[in-house]
């Protein structure tokens, strides 16, 4: 496997309290990646500390070859690793507004370009470009949520809880966009989840549980783990 992104021996907290213990993940080029874990496994702050949204305590973040601990978010964002979290969208903004700030460092051609790509893809955010994001349905905002941080034409796309908010059909819907963006392009995820239904877009998975993941492996090992799938295969699935 070409490795893009290698998260390792991952220590971080909030003040005093450790939330991750010794985390190690890997994100291939072109490959798709799910993070399941139940509320307050970790997931979110794993993947802040990849953004540089809080500082590591230890380990080590490499992307592309590059090493980003000391990087700031902004500097991870341009060297091609898009973040969308689980809001997504600033609701103050129109829909455009909010896609603009999601190409802010492409140049001028590279955006117009970007940004009739994702009118094309996402044919109601263009019936609503001048809409404010608040005004959009749940399914809306997501969507505009993963158009925005395509934008940027990320190398690697993290994603928090995509699920979160939605019905089990707009659940449906953001995983068969997903599945054909990547095999559109090379775009990498890595997607935080507790939805087991995001399992059908990955190629391998990492089980976190109290801060510290407790397996790694592809889904059909992940089924095959009896532990494991007693753990979370009751998660709710919609």
């Amino acid at each position: 496997m070409d490795t893009l992104l290698e998260a390792t021996a991952i220590n971080t907290g909030y003040g005093q309290l450790q939330v991750l213990w010794d985390n190690e993940i890997i994100v291939g080029k072109s490959e798709r990646v799910v993070l399941l874990g139940a509320n307050g496994a970790g997931k979110t702050t794993l993947l802040k500390a990849i953004m540089g949204l809080i500082p590591l305590w230890s380990g080590s973040i490499v992307f592309d070859g590059d090493h980003l601990e000391k990087k700031r978010t902004d500097e991870r964002f341009q060297s091609g690793v898009s973040y969308m979290s689980e809001m997504g969208v600033i609701a103050g903004l129109t829909v455009e507004e909010n896609l603009l700030i999601g190409g802010y460092y492409l140049n001028k051609q590279a955006q117009k370009q970007q940004l009739e790509k994702m009118y094309e893809q996402f044919p109601d955010l263009k019936q609503k470009r001048k809409n404010a994001g608040g005004s959009l349905s749940g399914g809306q905002r997501k969507m505009l949520g993963v158009a925005k941080a395509l934008m940027s034409q990320p190398k690697l796309l993290v994603m928090d809880e995509p699920s979160a908010g939605l019905s089990p059909l707009f659940v449906k819907e953001v995983i068969d966009f997903l599945i054909k963006s990547t095999e559109e392009s090379n775009l990498s995820l890595l997607i935080a989840e507790q939805n087991v239904k995001f399992l059908e877009i990955a190629d391998r998975v990492y089980v976190l549980d109290g801060g510290r993941i407790t397996f790694s492996g592809t889904v059909l090992e992940l089924v095959a783990n009896d532990a494991v799938k007693r753990a979370y295969f009751g998660l709710e699935g919609s």
